[in-house]
């Protein structure tokens, strides 16, 4: 893989198009997996949902379609398949089954960009907390698995609910992009740069992703207390 340089964030001029792109979503049945595939449908992109029900897939697939009809297509398949058709396939299944689901797919995977935004996180009574992880995040544990893949850590603190409303027209937050080499993290930029209100922000290699994730313990927080759905801004980029 290609190494980063310590170089500024990448412009908008300079990403790649990546409007022909078709994406994997694995956990695609959840929340923030049908929520980043809508948004994705809605940009013009051919999305695929997978689950290890591939009937349940499709059939989230079709409901999903409803709200983004004259966009990209929306399909369903089970996670192998799903993974083995997709150009970049993101990760955002519940973290429990996040290491054995990409143990069971890492040939499908070779040669991937590979995009994880799980968030390993507890819950208690006085709200959620970071859980340990023992690679450092759920980024690093996908990149110690999947060795031949091009892991890259983004879409941590997009609000599900927010994706999932058809009143909202744009999702205003900045999206940290981790990782280690250079032509990943630029298509995923370019990818968050499609959603409308999104910016992609590169934010350093896939060892500081464990405090990025934690973050949404953070945010989660701030949406209690203000009853609001809160996202990410960098300043001065």
């Amino acid at each position: 893989m290609n190494s980063i340089p310590n170089a500024p964030a990448v412009g908008p001029r300079d990403l790649p198009d990546v409007s022909g792109l078709k994406v994997g979503v694995l956990g695609g049945t959840g929340e923030q997996g049908r929520g980043l595939a809508r948004r994705l449908a809605m940009a013009g992109h051919r999305v695929t949902l997978g689950s290890r029900d591939a009937s349940r897939a499709q059939t989230a697939a079709v409901e999903l379609g409803v709200g983004v009809a004259g966009a990209g297509a929306v399909d369903g398949a089970s996670n192998e398949a799903c993974a083995a058709g997709a150009d970049i396939v993101i990760v955002a299944v519940p973290w429990d089954g996040h290491g054995d689901l990409l143990r069971s797919l890492s040939g499908v995977l070779a040669g991937k960009v590979v995009v994880d935004c799980v968030n390993p996180l507890g819950f208690d009574k006085q709200g959620a907390f970071a859980l340990k992880v023992d690679e450092g995040s759920a980024a690093e544990q996908a990149a110690s698995i999947l060795t031949e893949s091009k892991v890259v850590g983004a879409f941590h603190h997009i609000s599900a609910v927010l994706l999932l409303d058809e009143a909202t027209d744009s999702i205003d937050t900045d999206v940290l992009v981790l990782g280690d080499d250079r032509e990943a993290t630029d298509i995923v930029q370019a990818l968050a740069n499609r959603i409308p209100g999104m910016r992609g922000v590169f934010a350093g290699r896939l060892r500081n992703c464990g405090q990025v994730e934690a973050m949404t313990a953070n945010l989660i927080s701030i949406n209690r207390r203000y009853k609001c759905h809160a996202g990410v801004r960098v300043t001065d980029v």
